[in-house]
């Protein structure tokens, strides 16, 4: 290991591969872990569909003959993507966001274009990046991958910490470093469920335009808000400095199978000479060597899709929107029921109501560490994940987080009656026991 790339021994880049692991060793466990989108409405037929729909869109609007409809689909493609025109629709019809299509680059999933934009922004060993903590996984993995150290900002009661975040920006820059960037999952945030509100929004952008900070805005999850939450314009939508970069995923809201994500990046790039060009431009340089293109017949099903919703896939997804504020419901009522408050308003556990999205947290009086997961899926056959994944280093954290998107009502109620089982035995264990190795 000495001889290979460091973020090879890194926690988080061990961190899926052992989730997955643990899913693949327990397949008859009931998952509270990934954060797969509902399997229910899933229909093989309406592959077909969404390629000859696109491929009609080819010829009929775009004007494409035969020959070049034909390549379109079976050749290697545009490093940016075939489908951005229908990616820029999409933006302005569900988020108001108006885009020239060339600020949009297509990526094998929003992984690469996570990947991308670190990779562009890391220029030398000053360079630090900003995440709002608990942070997703993937992107520190990114991260620790273009050797770009990640400083955590402490999470607010708007969702971020204004002020935290202010003090991290300055005293890295006093210690000579240089902050690039902030990233931000404002919508039902991956893994905490937290949102920030249109005046969180506001106030977090005047910071990075003071502080001359490009923010990532991640948005997997926007798109399904709970009963009676009122959906709140992004950060890219209020964006009037060209500070944020876009982060999109069709996997939540299309075809997860199709590994089709996307990035806007509409900053401009000044180069020798006094060039001008689109930093989307720039980050397509780096596609080319690391993915070529995003698979063509992949962007043509999503392409589809798109095509037959009119662009919107809030209007896609509703079925899917309906199934998932259901479960959020069930979720809260069924731990509830299994952990009522006692005559003083407390409870043996806690837990956060999101007001959408996929994930709960849940929050418990001993320390939940991958140990305990396994004895969970081993012996009681329920899963989920411990927190500790989603901070910098490997500490047992005293919370877990529930994934609701993957799961019937009948697997909720069957799968938190083994998760009481699981927490109220270990309330029940000695604390020696619930830690290995503590004293």
């Amino acid at each position: 290991m000495t001889g290979l790339h460091p973020a090879l021994a890194d926690p988080s880049l061990n961190s899926m591969n052992f989730l997955n692991e643990i899913a693949q060793h327990y397949p008859d466990a009931i998952s509270f872990a990934a954060g797969r989108p509902y399997e229910e409405f899933f229909d093989v037929a309406q592959l077909a569909g969404y390629l000859d729909r696109f491929t009609a869109h080819l010829r009929d609007d775009l004007g494409y003959d035969q020959q070049r409809v034909t390549r379109t689909l079976f050749q290697y493609g545009r490093t940016k993507g075939i489908i951005h025109h229908l990616v820029a629709r999409n933006l302005a019809v569900d988020e108001q966001i108006t885009v020239d299509p060339e600020s949009i680059v297509v990526t094998v999933g929003c992984q690469e274009a996570m990947f991308l934009v670190l990779r562009a922004l890391r220029a030398d060993d000053r360079d630090v990046l900003l995440a709002v903590s608990p942070t997703y996984v993937g992107l520190t993995g990114a991260a620790r991958l273009v050797d770009l150290p990640v400083l955590p900002v402490a999470t607010g009661p708007d969702g971020v910490d204004l002020a935290d975040l202010v003090a991290q920006i300055h005293r890295a820059r006093a210690a000579g470093l240089r902050p690039r960037a902030c990233y931000v999952m404002p919508d039902f945030a991956n893994p905490s469920g937290l949102s920030l509100d249109l005046a969180a929004r506001r106030r977090l952008l005047d910071v990075a335009a003071a502080e001359d900070l490009l923010l990532l805005e991640d948005n997997p999850y926007g798109l399904f808000p709970a009963d009676g939450a009122v959906r709140v314009p992004t950060l890219k939508a209020l964006d009037e400095r060209a500070q944020v970069v876009y982060l999109g995923s069709f996997a939540k809201t299309a075809l997860p199978g199709a590994r089709v994500g996307y990035l806007v990046a509409d900053q401009r790039v000044t180069g020798p000479g006094g060039t001008v060009s689109l930093f989307a431009d720039e980050l397509a340089k780096i596609k080319s060597m690391v993915t070529v293109n995003t698979s063509a017949i992949a962007q043509a099903v999503v392409g589809g899709r798109l095509l037959a919703h009119g662009c919107s896939l809030l209007a896609a997804n509703q079925r899917e929107r309906a199934a998932y504020a259901r479960n959020l419901r069930l979720l809260d009522a069924g731990l509830a029921a299994r952990f009522p408050r006692f005559a003083d308003g407390r409870r043996v556990i806690d837990w956060n109501v999101p007001a959408g999205g996929f994930f709960m947290v849940v929050t418990v009086p001993f320390p939940v560490d991958d140990v305990l997961l396994e004895r969970s899926a081993r012996r009681y056959g329920v899963l989920w994940t411990p927190m500790h994944h989603f901070y910098d280093g490997s500490t047992p954290v005293d919370a877990l987080r529930l994934s609701i998107s993957a799961v019937t009502a009948d697997q909720i109620d069957a799968g938190l009656d083994r998760l009481a089982a699981l927490i109220r035995d270990a309330l029940e264990r000695p604390p020696a026991a619930r830690r290995p190795g503590s004293a």
